[in-house]
């Protein structure tokens, strides 16, 4: 017969004797009516049961670990507590309670674990997702109560229930707790706390603290319908895996991060049509075409983004295809791909900063320096020369002052402005305007984008490698930064200066989200992101970057030294445009894209569609309809009833940031990343999310991911920003850098969740730190 959770000092009771998977230590509890009623009958009762301390005191309230909520962390324990400290110990657990404390709550003493190595938290089943995955969070160190008290740091593994893969040697004791414990209580979710002590015999011991149920918002699905999918992914990652005969390099990795980054874009779990809708525009088919029209592989035909029941992944070993020079030679392109792949295997945290720390993809002013660390790999310095070699032609055509490819691309830009006024004014129907915006999206608008933000890419690296050999110092770079102006800076200036419809005609397009239709553009909703009665400082104007006179005779003689066929004068004004033109492509594709969801909304409306059915259709449902003589309700609904089934198994996947292989897809370790950390500034204040608008004023904005569309919350004076994902190049770095706003960027899905439910942080940018305060 299964067990019933009661308080957490009942269950632990209850468990005492029925638990072989861990021990339990001594346990004293009373109600808050004994203890009010027959005080020093419980003292003595303690000391009896427990010994004369150290004891920890800890909250056992009826409101906490319901079956409804858990309340977990709601209310006071106290460690360290010694006879002559009991009794205000005990008054103040309860005074934690409330004045809703009832005779009935209890008060929990035991004794003070002594030796503790490690202790955290186990799931079984993970709580974001409500699918079967156990989950373990722990911390190394004697501090229990950060676990007990509800907190969560340290480090997070996950596997699926019927994985085989095996669990870290230090986990599998808490494991079979979790299994133990669904067996108890009859295979309802447990949520249970932990710790590990050092024995008498250097053994390690197993000690649990608390079990109560967990909570979780949707019921969960049987153990055997994951393994079915998870096995389906594993099977299609393991064919990834394979060498393939028309690409380099003997196998692949997949992540989120890198290169067009689909986790800040698009999110990690998008919705259907934002997932068909960044393919279409973006990752099945323009991006190898801008790649190869610079003069990289032809990569044409490969789309860039699987993703695995809808989580979207970068192929990597197509991404380093891609930024090798067509005309390298191909057993030293093959060795090269091999060679980064093996790079990101050893150091996954580089993901985001793959072109930066891993590829060499454009020449700069310190990359014989960079290449020399092939020599470790056994590239031959004869090797590193002809790669050097390769690059040089390859960046020298990018950056040409008269014939470079940006600038072609920048003039592609009007051409989609003009044209979308046309098809806008036009008599067309709106089957054929969402068909021809997107196409011109793609032509005139993600085709010129990638190119611009491939200038954008070398331009910073160019940048980094200025510091690097000692032209420009840290500061000077910010102020490079702080000198350029981007459309996302005009912006804050145009909301200081114009009035409510001037701002919105020329920025109501705009959407957090660029591709998900349930997002509100400005002009829909101008009230939710600004408070247009307050009036807003005017920016101080943009202070164009200075060379100095020595700086410019020194890189004169480094152009000359390295055959950059571009002066002082040639190459600045490529670094300026490069940064600022990849901003304003953004912007304007952008502006196809949301008239583009406008009328797909305004098209399903007419066939009794919502928005949010219409985030669940794919895209080539309304292509079908464009070209085909079909009934359009029942073309939308079969897309939207798919997407909906296939959403709610996307909603129920749980994946890590980088798939290194194919047992990944079963458990993993949730990794810590490497942030990116923008200025070399300090700054110290509340945290609050970007939803908080009254709140945003001098604190630390935390936002798991944002596009050009959250430029809105650079109208307030926020203290510092703070994203789950993004690049050292992506758009909110750049805007950080240009503001000179403190950030950190890419923090991952563990760190971001850890300072995102701080109160209070303090960001050191030039330390490379952040600190919890509260």
């Amino acid at each position: 017969m299964s067990l019933g959770f009661s308080t957490k000092a009942g269950t632990l009771a209850l468990l005492k004797d029925e638990l072989r998977s861990a021990r339990i230590a001594p346990l004293a509890h009373f109600t808050v009516g004994e203890w009010r009623a027959t005080r020093a009958i419980c003292l003595a009762q303690v000391v009896a049961r427990l010994g004369t301390g150290p004891w920890i005191v800890r909250s056992s309230c009826l409101l906490e670990d319901g079956q409804m909520q858990s309340n977990a962390g709601a209310f006071l324990s106290l460690p360290d507590v010694w006879p002559t400290e009991l009794e205000n110990a005990i008054e103040q657990v309860i005074s934690s309670y409330g004045p809703q404390a009832a005779d009935i709550d209890e008060i929990l003493v035991q004794p003070m674990l002594q030796n503790t190595i490690w202790s955290g938290v186990a799931f079984s089943h993970d709580p974001n997702t409500c699918a079967p995955y156990r989950v373990i969070n722990w911390q190394e160190g004697a501090d229990t109560t950060a676990v007990t008290g509800g907190g969560l740091g340290g480090k997070t593994w996950q596997r699926a229930a019927l994985s085989t893969v095996r669990p870290p040697v230090e986990l599998a004791g808490v494991l079979s707790l979790l299994d133990e414990l669904l067996e108890l209580f009859g295979g309802v979710p447990v949520d249970c706390e932990f710790a590990v002590t050092v024995g008498s015999g250097g053994e390690d011991i197993l000690w649990l603290l608390q079990a109560r149920p967990l909570v979780l918002s949707s019921p969960s699905e049987s153990e055997a319908v994951q393994a079915e999918r998870l096995q389906r992914i594993q099977d299609k990652v393991a064919r990834g895996m394979q060498p393939h005969p028309l690409l380099m390099g003997r196998r692949t990795v997949y992540g989120v991060m890198p290169d067009w980054n689909p986790a800040e874009i698009i999110g990690i779990r998008p919705k259907p049509l934002a997932l068909s809708l960044y393919r279409e525009l973006v990752t099945d088919a323009i991006w190898a075409y801008q790649r190869h029209n610079y003069g990289y592989r032809n990569l044409r035909s490969f789309p860039l983004m699987p993703h695995f029941f809808g989580l979207p992944y970068i192929d990597v070993r197509l991404s380093f295809n891609s930024f090798i020079p067509a005309d390298l030679d191909k057993d030293l392109a093959g060795r090269l791909v091999d060679h980064y792949i093996d790079r990101l295997l050893a150091e996954p945290t580089l993901h985001d900063k793959m072109e930066f720390e891993i590829v060499f993809s454009c020449y700069t002013l310190d990359l014989p320096q960079r290449l020399e660390r092939l020599a470790q790999a056994g590239f031959s310095k004869h090797e590193q020369a002809v790669i050097a070699d390769s690059l040089r032609r390859l960046t020298n055509r990018i950056v040409d002052t008269q014939d470079g490819l940006w600038r072609s691309d920048a003039a592609k830009l009007d051409r989609l402005n003009v044209r979308r006024e046309q098809l806008l004014n036009s008599g067309m129907d709106s089957l054929e305007r969402i068909y021809w915006l997107l196409e011109d999206a793609k032509r005139y608008g993600t085709l010129p984008f990638a190119g611009l933000a491939r200038a954008g890419f070398i331009a910073v690296q160019m940048l980094k490698s200025l510091v690097a050999v000692g032209v420009f110092s840290e500061a000077d770079y910010d102020a490079f930064f702080a000198g350029i102006s981007t459309v996302s800076g005009q912006l804050a200036r145009d909301r200081a200066m114009l009035d409510k419809d001037a701002f919105l005609m020329r920025y109501g397009h705009l959407r957090p989200g660029t591709y998900d239709i349930l997002s509100p553009r400005y002009d829909e909703a101008p009230d939710l992101y600004f408070d247009w009665e307050r009036r807003l400082p005017v920016p101080e104007p943009v202070k164009p970057f200075a060379i100095t006179l020595p700086q410019m005779r020194e890189l004169v003689k480094l152009l000359k030294t390295h055959q950059l066929q571009v002066d002082p004068v040639g190459l600045f004004d490529f670094l300026q445009a490069g940064i600022e033109l990849r901003e304003l492509a953004k912007f304007h594709f952008t502006r196809n894209l949301s008239d583009a969801l406008i009328l797909i909304a305004e098209y399903g409306a007419q066939w009794g569609f919502s928005r949010e059915d219409l985030a669940y259709a794919d895209i080539t449902a309304f292509k079908e309809l464009h070209v085909a003589a079909a009934n359009p309700r029942d073309v939308l609904a079969r897309s939207i009833e798919q997407g909906k089934a296939r959403y709610l198994e996307t909603s129920m996947v749980s994946l890590p940031p980088v798939i290194a292989s194919s047992e990944d897809v079963w458990a993993f370790e949730w990794p810590e990343m490497s942030a990116n950390f923008i200025t070399q500034k300090q700054v110290t204040g509340p945290v609050v999310g970007h939803q908080e608008r009254n709140s945003l004023a001098g604190s630390i904005v935390c936002i798991a991911s944002a596009d050009p569309g959250f430029d809105w919350l650079f109208a307030y004076p926020i203290a510092g920003l703070i994203t789950a994902w993004g690049g050292v190049n992506s758009h909110m770095a750049i805007r950080a850098g240009e503001l000179g706003l403190p950030a950190v960027i890419g923090v991952g899905e563990a760190l971001f969740r850890r300072w995102s439910g701080a109160q209070r942080l303090h960001m050191d940018c030039a330390g490379r730190r952040v600190e919890v305060l509260a």
